[in-house]
């Protein structure tokens, strides 16, 4: 009798993978933009309390989109490396609709100027050699 196997030992770490990455999803850069508006910015700082939310709702972070329990824990964070690399992210401006359809070739044609060709009137002379 040879050695008994062990089946199936790596099963599902393609499923954890996956259930890790949407569940550790956050807001994408550009739509953090146009929360950094001062307009928005507001109404992210003042927001009502909610139980389901980490602190309440009350410490949030607007530029890394993330609620946090504590004050101090918020302190922290806007002190520390990852806020910063994400502020220094937020100052490019995003890339538009149009911009993305140019870069894809998806862009208007230019065609050149409008009004079609300009015909010569006069016959054009050739040199007889």
């Amino acid at each position: 009798m040879g050695r008994l196997r062990r089946s199936r030992v790596h099963k599902g770490i393609r499923d954890t993978y996956r259930k890790n990455r949407t569940r550790n999803y956050t807001r994408d850069l550009d739509q953090i933009h146009d929360d950094v508006k001062p307009e928005n910015v507001e109404k992210f700082k003042n927001q009502p309390l909610d139980p389901d939310k980490p602190g309440l709702g009350q410490n949030y972070c607007v530029e890394c989109a993330r609620h946090f329990i504590t004050e101090d824990a918020f302190k922290e964070h806007i002190r520390g490396k990852l806020h910063k690399r994400r502020l220094k992210k937020l100052q490019d401006e995003p890339y538009t609709q149009a911009e993305a359809d140019a870069a894809a070739g998806l862009g208007k044609p230019d065609n050149g100027k409008r009004g079609g060709r300009s015909l010569t009137t006069e016959d054009v002379k050739m040199d007889d050699q």
